[in-house]
């Protein structure tokens, strides 16, 4: 004011009312450049976004938008784009599962450009194999003859006429005909060359382990299995084992690349840890 004095002019201007004045009028200005277009934010929609919904449109529909059909597509992008945005804003997405764990997977996703790609070497797939061999060892095979006798048909006898017939085939020759002895019953009496889980498959596994312990080269017996008692003649067994690389190589790979990829990440994780502090906050007491 032209007429007063400096002290007159700061006692005024120290006054808080004239602040929050000042204060209000600025703000207000603020805002009203904003809504004219200043500061607003910007939703761009490149050619390449176009082609983009034009070409989803084409996907669904066999054929390509009309002009008014690809404005829909466009406007409900920005609607899309609008709604994210201010949902993000007020914090929408903060307590949401599912969008957590897609932005996790995002994330991860872009991160697999600088992860190792490199194909393994021949001496990596076989030091994996090497390390990892229970999970790549074949099941025991075995070869087997076996005679059934049936329990219920038996009875007592059961025991005496077991001992018997194996006493008869021990002393004939190993491929002699045992069509005639024994029971009948729907199980095949030779068993050609067969994995462990085959031969559980058909007779249970209480008979299949047992049946990998008899010695080869004579009739032993008797075995149960499900479905009463048997005399068996094992021809060959080979015990489990390892199979060479070229045999599993593919599976090896599989599995040498999952490892590595996830180790890869881990290690991701790790370093962005480093970034934050975490506190897990003590539970209530219920």
């Amino acid at each position: 004011m032209p007429g007063d004095s400096p002290s007159v002019r700061d006692r005024w201007w120290r006054e808080p009312l004239v602040h929050f004045v000042v204060l209000g009028v600025v703000l207000f200005a603020l805002f009203n450049w904003r809504g004219a277009g200043g500061g607003s934010p910007r939703i761009v929609i490149t050619p390449g976004q176009v082609d983009a919904l034009a070409a989803a449109f084409t996907r669904t529909w066999q054929r390509p938008p009309t002009d008014v059909e690809l404005k829909i597509q466009i406007d409900e992008y920005v609607r899309e784009e609008m709604a994210t945005r201010e949902a993000m804003a007020i914090g929408l997405d903060r307590d949401d599962t599912v969008i957590r764990r897609r932005l996790r997977q995002k994330l991860e996703f872009l991160a697999e450009d600088s992860l190792e790609a490199a194909p393994p070497t021949v001496a990596e797939l076989q030091a994996w194999l090497d390390t990892h061999q229970d999970a790549f060892r074949g099941e025991p095979e075995v070869a087997f003859r076996q005679v059934y006798l049936n329990p219920q048909v038996r009875k007592a006898s059961l025991e005496a006429d077991a001992r018997q017939l194996t006493d008869r085939l021990s002393r004939g020759a190993a491929d002699a005909s045992i069509e005639a002895l024994g029971d009948s019953v729907m199980l095949p009496r030779d068993v050609a060359r067969t994995a462990r889980s085959e031969v559980a498959r058909q007779f249970g596994d209480a008979f299949a382990d047992a049946v990998l312990a008899v010695p080869p080269g004579r009739w032993s017996g008797p075995i149960r299995s499900e479905y009463g008692v048997h005399l068996v003649y094992v021809s060959e067994r080979e015990a489990s084992r390892v199979p060479a690389l070229a045999a599993v190589r593919g599976q090896v790979e599989r599995e040498f690349l999952a490892d590595r990829h996830q180790r890869q990440l881990d290690a991701m994780y790790a370093r962005l840890l480093d970034r934050y502090r975490v506190v897990v906050e003590p539970r209530g007491r219920k």
